[in-house]
């Protein structure tokens, strides 16, 4: 009776082996195709689990059945490799880890088209599959839109197409490879945020190696570098990106950093009634008073491209921790030359003119005029403390040669991640459209 389950228990044993042996095997021929890829790839640990079909990762480890993955491995080594490292292309990209909590078919199939995608890109042998009419057909589509692909693009896209159960399913089992049951869709947990401040660590390492050492190795990997490049973009919280135009100025308020309770109830306990020390009764704060925001209104900027930014904006400018009861906000229409300037001095005008704003302009483009007309307002005394503009545009125009006398940033609303050269004195923020349509929510906003 015991000698049948020991046997049993060896072939288990044997079989897990072998598995490993396959990973292995997998792992080494593509560190030998992609070097740059050496601490990613050695940095999932292989794990036996009998539910996972055929591998799986949680970000930590690769999970692996024995019996399907031999099966796999019959079926063809590259089959191997490129399941591999479409489950470690997750892990890079931080697919197991999103942001916001989504929808989870939609996002377990987002980020397998993203994976995949990136895959199709690598013209190596040891991961290139012969690709189906389905998937030539749906990545003709993708290529032809020239648009970086990131899994949080998909997951929209696809949220907004609601494709019907039948073409569902036949994209699911065309791109799903890999097993989805150990990512967490928990954001708040501290494991979870580790591991995807690991990954994106690892992530950045890649970069530099594939632009300077591995470069070489990296030529026929061009769109995983782009894709890489993409992910690697800071990321500010637009909050506080409008805060660095912040003056400090006291306000009328209760100050408790500065308040010591100890003195106060002691007082309180000596005197009955009498604390020893009040709260002060006004307090530091920075705060946004005198802005400037210059929309370029060329042929090139959209009009509702343009709404989407003043929207999100105000909704900064509509906090009231964050700016100035009485504020002196200059929303100034250029294009070739300055067409409108709109003085906003409370939180209703800005209001009012985001119901009724229209574009103006629709000619060249030109940011001098725009720089020269603000200077000529500072000149006049038109600010108390200006302390910065911002100049939305889609970054095609002619920069002037000086930097003024206030901080300057220039915001870029694109659908793709391509660099834009501003002067060195300038700030630059690069906004996607799912950032400006997060507008009122806690998020992060993507930039350089």
């Amino acid at each position: 009776m015991i000698q049948p389950i020991l046997e049993q228990q060896e072939r288990d044993l044997a079989l897990i082996d072998v598995g490993r042996e396959i990973l292995s095997g997998a792992r080494n021929e593509l560190y030998l195709n992609m070097r740059f890829l050496d601490v990613a790839l050695f940095g999932l640990p292989f794990v036996m689990d009998p539910a996972v079909r055929p591998l799986g990762t949680d970000g930590a480890n690769l999970y692996f059945h024995p019996e399907a993955l031999g099966r796999l491995y019959r079926s063809g080594r590259v089959r191997v490799n490129h399941a591999y490292l479409h489950s470690l292309l997750h892990c890079l990209f931080c697919h197991p880890f999103p942001d916001q909590k989504p929808e989870e078919e939609y996002w377990n199939l987002a980020c397998d088209i993203t994976a995949e995608y990136i895959l199709d890109g690598l013209y190596l042998p040891c991961v290139h599959l012969a690709a189906s009419p389905l998937r030539r057909e749906y990545f003709q589509k993708l290529r032809m839109e020239k648009k970086v692909i990131t899994a949080q693009r998909m997951y929209r896209r696809l949220m907004e197409e609601k494709p019907d159960p039948v073409l569902f399913a036949r994209l699911s089992a065309e791109f799903c490879v890999d097993d989805h049951r150990f990512w967490d869709w928990d954001q708040k947990k501290p494991q979870s945020q580790m591991q995807k401040k690991h990954w994106e660590e690892i992530r950045e390492r890649m970069q530099t190696e594939m632009e300077t050492f591995s470069k070489e190795a990296a030529s026929n990997a061009e769109s995983l570098e782009e894709q890489i490049r993409a992910e690697n973009r800071k990321r500010y919280d637009y909050r506080e990106f409008l805060r660095k135009f912040s003056v400090l100025k006291e306000e009328m308020q209760v100050d408790p950093d500065s308040f010591d309770y100890i003195y106060y109830q002691y007082g309180m306990e000596l005197y009955g009634n009498m604390p020893l020390i009040e709260p002060l009764e006004t307090k530091e704060v920075k705060k946004v008073e005198d802005f400037v925001i210059v929309i370029d209104t060329s042929m090139s900027c959209k009009g509702e491209l343009v709404r989407q930014f003043l929207g999100q904006t105000y909704e900064v400018l509509g906090e009231s921790e964050s700016f100035h009861r009485k504020i002196n906000v200059h929303i100034v229409q250029c294009d070739e030359k300055v067409q409108e300037d709109a003085v906003i001095r409370n939180q209703k005008e800005m209001q009012e003119y985001l119901e009724h704003f229209t574009v103006k302009g629709l000619g060249g483009t030109d940011f001098r005029p725009a720089f020269e007309y603000v200077g000529k307002l500072v000149g006049m005394g038109e600010f108390t403390k200006l302390r910065g503009m911002i100049y939305f545009t889609d970054g095609k125009g002619i920069y002037p040669a000086r930097k003024p006398v206030y901080e300057t940033a220039f915001v870029f609303l694109k659908e793709d991640y391509t660099d834009i050269d501003v002067p060195p004195w300038a700030m630059k923020l690069i906004l996607e459209p799912e950032d400006v349509l997060a507008s009122g929510r806690e998020e992060k906003h993507t930039g350089l």
